[in-house]
């Protein structure tokens, strides 16, 4: 399985955002590290946003073109689609739920086979996940330590999309996000300009 394994911090810097959520992620970050710091051409503002999204995700070139394609014949503004698209993941459900630190280490979770899906276990990070199913975590790994103070530590940031059931280790999928609910940093709009060239 092809996965981005660039160093998160240096990653972060580049793209002058917060890509990984990591607090200290941006501590080394002064004016020249990022791309941005320098004047861009419209391609160069389109391409550094559609980088900033993939980093975001953690998603491959050739998948997210896949989700591009698939947002355009949407019948909403295809960014909001496409957005919808990559917080429907698995793998980001499971981070956005708590599990996890990171979309990376969600990504290991899902992979290592920790994370049941309406009971069954799914070991696909890819996987898209549908209005009312139920996520949690597998019952001999709710006594990993990591991932049990990963869950309660989450608790104040929820989100409105998804239904956190603390007793149970488990959260629920309950509608698709607006776009204004998805804490990500990026002009959606310049990642569509991007790839209205290629498509």
């Amino acid at each position: 399985m092809a996965t981005m394994q660039y160093p998160r911090f240096k990653q972060s810097r580049r793209l002058g955002l917060n890509v990984c959520g990591h607090p200290k992620a941006m501590n080394r970050a002064h004016k020249g590290t990022s791309r941005d710091d320098k004047k861009l051409s419209n391609y160069g503002m389109q391409l550094l946003e559609k980088q900033r999204l993939r980093a975001y995700y953690g998603v491959m070139e050739k998948q997210f073109l896949r989700y591009v394609r698939e947002a355009k014949k949407a019948e909403e503004q295809t960014g909001h689609a496409l957005v919808k698209i990559l917080e429907s993941r698995l793998d980001n459900l499971v981070y956005r739920l708590g599990f996890a630190s990171s979309i990376r280490q969600a990504r290991q979770m899902v992979v290592h086979g920790h994370i049941l899906l309406n009971g069954k276990k799914v070991d696909i990070p890819s996987y898209r996940v549908k209005i009312g199913d139920t996520i949690s975590l597998k019952e001999k790994s709710q006594n990993i330590e990591l991932f049990r103070d990963n869950f309660y530590s989450s608790f104040p940031i929820n989100y409105p999309y998804l239904d956190k059931d603390k007793e149970n280790f488990s959260g629920r999928y309950l509608r698709y996000p607006e776009r204004d609910e998805v804490p990500i940093e990026i002009d959606d709009q310049l990642v569509v300009e991007y790839y209205s060239k290629l498509i």
